[in-house]
């Protein structure tokens, strides 16, 4: 593979990269892609949840950028599993709408939110990659969709619940299976492997191979990103080994309970037979008292 071929993994360049606003072009072109709407970044938005430090986790990487439509837009990347992970982006919304409304000021003023979280573990079961939930009000009886009328300033207001509540979209990396052909097959194609095709037309890729270079880091840079992806694979390691270590001692202790209800139900059986007492307990090394309860 040549050089210029090697491109930064998403999750680094979130990171690293994309905050600058020289590099908003290749968010803008995913978000576009994924919401499909054009999507223009106004600003990158810092909080408790999206702070670097120096104790930051590898397998979470944090984005909060709010658009021109002064909506707020949460990314977040996740190597390994997480035991509540849908309870920890339900409150990352929570805490980023009360983060934007100050004390005092109408509900009117509340943001839209949108999270998307890029996983790359197995969430559940689903035939699909990609994974869209948002809040409807649907009629029990009618089927249909409430939409909410307000009166303001004398002026009608129309608003569907879609347009209030937050969006999230799962997108399950590993799932991702098929032969690239649409601008959002692409990117996880590129979610998933690193690699981005040279004819690209996708929202952002492009620019994605001009910016996400590998070789155009410095040599520090390159280091801590190795270092990055070394992290990674071992955390991966640890937990598909935890998880071996795990399936055989439930394998063993299944063994071993089989192998007890086996000599308990041979006990009593040759236990009716009228078998002598000593004969039972040699074949099946049942203690004299196990035997006489039986």
């Amino acid at each position: 593979m040549e050089q210029t071929d090697r491109y930064i993994r998403f999750d680094w360049a979130i990171k690293r990269l994309l905050r600058q606003k020289a590099n908003f072009s290749v968010l803008e072109g995913f978000l576009t892609v994924l919401l499909g709407e054009e999507v223009k970044i106004i600003e990158i938005l810092e909080s408790e949840g999206n702070q670097q430090t120096a104790d930051d986790k590898f397998n979470r990487v944090d984005i909060k950028a709010k658009n021109d439509k002064d909506e707020i837009i949460i990314i977040e990347v996740q190597n390994t599993r997480e035991l509540y992970y849908l309870e920890r982006i339900l409150y990352g919304v929570a805490k980023a709408i009360t983060e934007h409304i100050s004390l005092g000021e109408r509900y009117y003023e509340v943001k839209k939110i949108y999270s998307i979280s890029i996983l790359y573990f197995d969430i559940g079961k689903g035939n699909d990659y990609l994974y869209h939930g948002q809040n409807h009000f649907v009629g029990v009886h009618t089927n249909d969709c409430l939409e909410v009328t307000t009166k303001e300033k004398d002026a009608l207001v129309h608003k569907l619940p879609a347009e209030v509540f937050p969006e999230y979209f799962l997108i399950r990396v590993n799932e991702f299976n098929k032969v690239a052909v649409t601008p959002l097959e692409e990117w996880v194609e590129y979610l998933k492997t690193g690699c981005i095709r040279p004819d690209t037309k996708a929202p952002g890729l492009k620019e994605a191979r001009e910016k996400l270079v590998y070789y155009n880091m410095s040599k520090a840079e390159r280091q801590a990103y190795d270092e990055h992806l070394s992290a990674i694979m071992i955390q991966n390691d640890v937990l598909d080994g935890a998880k071996l270590e795990g399936r055989m001692e439930g394998l063993a202790e299944g063994l071993e309970k089989g192998l007890e209800k086996g000599r308990i139900e041979v006990a009593r059986n040759m236990k009716k037979l009228g078998v002598p007492m000593e004969v039972i307990i040699q074949s099946t090394g049942l203690s004299e008292k196990d035997i006489e309860i039986l």
